[in-house]
């Protein structure tokens, strides 16, 4: 068998343990208490309700066979049915060959412990369960990057897609007109820019997306890492901007640290944002976006823009509903609300403050590093 890596933190994913006596509670809390977070119920109802409780992270149960009411295997049952993500271990003084193979077979039990607990036992026990909880919460969380990230490329396509196609509907019509107008002709360049700008907006989304992956991973090896600094030179090098954007944007490394969560969204993210900044920034006399990575109680990333201040009414729903002032260009108001959901996916926070003398500004806040790097200056 594997050895499991030491460094695991054990607190990261709770233990319930389920037994309606009292002191056999008592004794598991006391035996791998210090090295693991455990919960105890005192019967199947209430370790169901605990189990429901989102804000636990309950990844692995533990339960006795024998309790009065509904027993160890009806509740093994119940759990592989509403809660098939936790590992579940079995607990029992009685060697009953048929009842075990029922459990086994209906509950899908991890492992099966018999009383009287072997602290030794237990532990190594426990250590195996978390390895595969933490192997199936990552798996299911690369399902749901996934799932997200689909649905922002979905959402960020579809407004400059739908405004190419506006665009075009709007040139065929003056097309017609074009040699009978004169005025026509400007309208139809302007409206030809425009449509140069959305393709190319599309396709700098996906390259992106692209390079994200390939430069924290050009091997496909999960544990590869970029750090801010990186993801934002990446953006820069692959968004289409025009010399005059290109002037007002600033880099400012105040401190840089390693992205480790889903990077390839967080570039999305990062996409999005500049891409609104940019809108907002449009016909301004003096624009600037600047980018602020600095490590202040957590690892952030700020993008502040001098752009129009963006309403208390809007700013409060911002995140929450969908909210555009785009909608003539096929605009959706979903931007911010995915960003949030990227952001909260892997622990991480989102915030914007606008007011009429600091401008708009972005946080993107993540999950504290372990390591820090050294400030980089300025760019």
């Amino acid at each position: 068998m594997k050895a499991l890596p030491t460094s695991y933190d054990f607190s990261a994913i709770s233990i319930l343990y389920v037994d309606d006596e009292h002191m056999a509670q008592k004794y598991f809390l006391r035996s791998v208490g210090t090295e693991f977070d455990v919960l105890t119920a005192s019967g199947a109802d209430e370790a169901v309700e605990i189990l429901r409780d989102k804000s636990l992270s309950i990844g692995i149960l533990v339960t006795d066979y024998r309790m009065p009411g509904r027993d160890g295997g009806d509740l093994l049952c119940q759990i592989e049915r509403e809660f098939p993500h936790v590992i579940r271990i079995l607990v029992t003084a009685y060697a009953d060959r048929e009842m075990l193979l029922h459990t086994v077979n209906s509950g899908e039990v991890f492992r099966i412990l018999e009383k009287p607990l072997n602290v030794d036992d237990v532990k190594n026990t426990l250590r195996q369960a978390y390895a595969l909880s933490r192997e199936r919460t990552t798996r299911q969380q690369r399902l749901s990057a996934m799932n997200e990230t689909l649905n922002f490329l979905a959402h960020e396509l579809n407004t400059p897609l739908a405004s190419i196609v506006n665009f075009s509907q709007g040139m065929q019509s003056r097309m017609t007109d074009a040699s009978r107008s004169q005025q026509s002709v400007p309208d139809i360049c302007k409206a030809a820019l425009a449509i140069n700008d959305n393709a190319q907006y599309c396709l700098s989304l996906l390259l992106s997306f692209v390079n994200s992956i390939h430069s924290i991973n050009p091997h496909l090896n999960s544990h590869s890492e970029m750090t801010a600094h990186q993801m934002v030179l990446s953006l820069l090098d692959s968004y289409p901007l025009t010399p005059e954007q290109h002037a007002a944007i600033h880099v400012d490394i105040q401190q840089d640290f390693k992205v480790t969560a889903l990077p390839n969204c967080v570039a999305l993210v990062l996409s999005s944002i500049l891409s609104n900044a940019l809108r907002a920034l449009k016909g301004h006399a003096s624009p600037q976006v600047i980018f602020s990575i600095l490590v202040d109680d957590s690892p952030q990333i700020r993008i502040g823009n001098n752009g129009p201040c963006i309403s208390p009414e809007i700013l409060v729903n911002l995140m929450e509903t969908p909210i555009t002032t785009h909608a003539d260009s096929g605009g959706k108001g979903w931007g911010m609300v995915f960003c949030r959901r990227v952001m909260h996916s892997f622990g991480g926070k989102i915030a914007i403050s606008s007011a009429p003398e600091s401008g708009t500004v972005i946080t993107l806040e993540f999950p504290a590093a372990k390591g820090r790097l050294k400030p980089s200056g300025l760019t």
